[in-house]
């Protein structure tokens, strides 16, 4: 088993944490299935406060958002356009609403398992996207404000072996159709290929 990443690789600057998070492992101890499920975190982006346009706490604290202003290595899971859980984990230094959503992971473990809960769906498929992985991991409300740096925590993430520049790639963020600019189009997407 690789080491977990603790509270101070979360509380790193957002996008060192986002580009970082890449080639890592996001793992659940699945109790519903009795299995470890993972994937290789490929793809990434980063919400970066208040000032953000396109992150949930330019609106300040709410119900919603408050989980964003909690410690690092938290996760924040909400819930978008009516049927998709989206899993972040919140960054910075308490009091500083930031995080890094995760958009992509390559299943490792647990296949069987993942390739049920998507059926129909061709395996390159069963991850590609934030809604697709919380489902193919069953990540929902209940997982929210969970602490993914407990010695004792069921949604956690591994180090992995670090993901070399010439691989990476920095996008806009993807479906901000009404920030604007520059949010809409800042390059705060992480892409790993080939992974």
């Amino acid at each position: 088993m690789a080491e977990r990443l603790g509270r101070d690789f979360f509380a790193q600057p957002t996008l060192d944490a986002a580009r970082g998070l890449l080639g890592c492992l996001l793992v659940h101890e699945d109790a519903a299935s009795g299995q470890r499920l993972s994937g290789i975190i490929t793809e990434t982006e980063a919400y970066c406060g208040e000032g953000d346009l396109g992150c949930h706490a330019k609106a300040g604290r709410t119900r919603r958002t408050d989980p964003l202003y909690g410690p690092p290595g938290h996760a924040y899971v909400y819930f978008t356009y009516g049927n998709h859980w989206l899993f972040n984990c919140v960054t910075c230094p308490e009091g500083e609403p930031q995080a890094v959503l995760l958009r992509a992971i390559q299943p490792v473990e647990g296949l069987q398992v993942i390739a049920q809960r998507r059926a129909g769906q061709p395996e390159k498929r069963w991850t590609d996207g934030p809604g697709k992985l919380t489902k193919a991991l069953d990540i929902d409300e209940r997982h929210n404000r969970a602490d993914l740096t407990s010695s004792t925590a069921i949604i956690f993430i591994e180090a992995g072996p670090p993901v070399p520049e010439q691989r990476v790639t920095r996008t806009a963020r993807i479906g901000l159709y009404s920030v604007p600019e520059p949010w809409k189009s800042i390059p705060w997407r992480f892409l790993a290929e080939n992974a």
